[in-house]
Parts: structure tokens; sequence; C-alpha cells
């Protein structure tokens, strides 16, 4: 077979052990054979796709916070139909929007769940964020900044909110099974950190994952007085 092939009989010896040559001798040594490839070395068969499309997890990317249009945020709380939560330190630049902010009061208000999680100003992780991101004590006075901001949502019976003291790797926004995640980089302001805008599709996917991350930090918050 070597002789055949034109190459040293180790490498035959190699592929007898189960290594699969390259894809030039393949197709030569299952010619000598008169086997398909396939045969020979099932391990390198390649799935049909078209037998079972690939879950589009992640919808979009943006390389910044600030990269992501306005409009994405509005459509992403107006489409909600169950459930609106934000899972923020501060998240201020929402606050403010008072543009954006009319698609979630007015889901609240139609009977979507609306939950909304804010850093405890108080908390040792907000003092460390703050810290790190060299901002200081201006983090928690964002926090109480943004507090004043939500009056009005916080007065709507369906929406409710809760300081929370975790570390906070991600940022989350989410509407039913869409979400817009702001993972946190280290020294690194959210607003410069990129977000993923990832749909749930099946139990155990991506999103799950940051559904559940979620409500654990819920479950643990304190509500506002």
């Amino acid at each position: 077979m070597a002789a055949r092939l034109g190459v040293d009989p180790k490498t035959v010896h190699r592929w007898v052990a189960g290594r699969a040559p390259y894809p030039r001798n393949r197709a030569r040594l299952a010619a000598l054979l008169g086997r398909d490839e396939a045969d020979l070395w099932p391990q390198l068969a390649v799935p049909d796709l078209r037998d079972e499309p690939p879950v589009a997890e992640i919808r979009t990317t943006y390389p910044h916070r600030w990269a992501v249009p306005r409009t994405v945020w509005h459509q992403l709380f107006r489409n909600a139909r169950t459930d609106i939560g934000v899972l923020v330190y501060a998240g201020l630049f929402l606050a403010e929007d008072t543009g954006i902010l009319r698609a979630p009061a007015e889901r609240a208000r139609a009977g979507v769940r609306t939950r909304i999680l804010l850093g405890d100003p108080d908390g040792a992780h907000v003092a460390e964020r703050g810290s790190n991101e060299g901002v200081g004590e201006s983090l928690a006075a964002k926090i109480r900044n943004v507090l004043v901001h939500y009056k009005a949502l916080r007065e709507i019976e369906d929406v409710e909110f809760r300081l929370h003291d975790t570390v906070l790797y991600n940022s989350i926004y989410r509407a039913d099974d869409d979400l817009l995640i702001n993972p946190h980089a280290y020294g690194i302001a959210a607003s410069h950190a990129p977000v993923l805008h990832v749909r749930r599709a099946e139990d155990g996917d991506m999103a799950s994952t940051y559904l559940e991350s979620f409500e654990r930090v819920w479950v643990n918050g304190a509500p506002v007085a």
C-alpha cells in the first residue's frame, strides 16, 4: 500500500493504528480499497445541518453598550408580553431616558410583571466596583439618583424594585425570552463593555443561564422602602 501511494511504510502503519490520512491520500486509499471514505473513517463524517438546524441563540453583538441603538432598547421592552427584568448596579442611562422608560411603564400597566434590581448604594460590592472603575463613591450616588428617576415607575402596581449586594458579572436587560447581556470587564465602565442580544430557544441554553442568574439575585434582593 505504501508503494502504491508513494508514502513511507511507517505512515501506513499509523493509518492502521487509527490516524486518519490527509484528504488527498484518503481519496486515493478509498479508491484502491473500493470503499467510501465515510466507511473507513466515520469519525470524519460531517453532519448534515439540514437534518437539525442549529439554534441561533446570539442574535446580535455590539462592541459597546453605548453602541446599542436607542430603538433597540425601546423595542426590547415594548415587545414584552409576560416579563420585564433589569439587573444592574445603576443603569443611569436607562433611568434618565423617559422615552425608553415609557415602554416598560406601558407594559407594566398592561399586566406585564416588571422587576428592577439595583445595586445597594450602601453595599460592599458597589463600593468595590466604584473603586475598581476609579469613580469612587459616585456609583453609589448614581444609584440614589436612579431611584429618584424611577419614582413614577415605582408607583405602578406591577413594578417591583429590589436592591442587591452581589458581585455583578453581567448587567441583564430582559423582555420575555429576549435578553441584552452587558458583560463587565475589570476596570472598564459598563458603557464601554460589549452587549450580546441573546434569545432563549430551549431549556439549558445560553439565555437560560442568564435567566437563572437573574432569579438568584432577585431572591436575595431587599425590597426598596
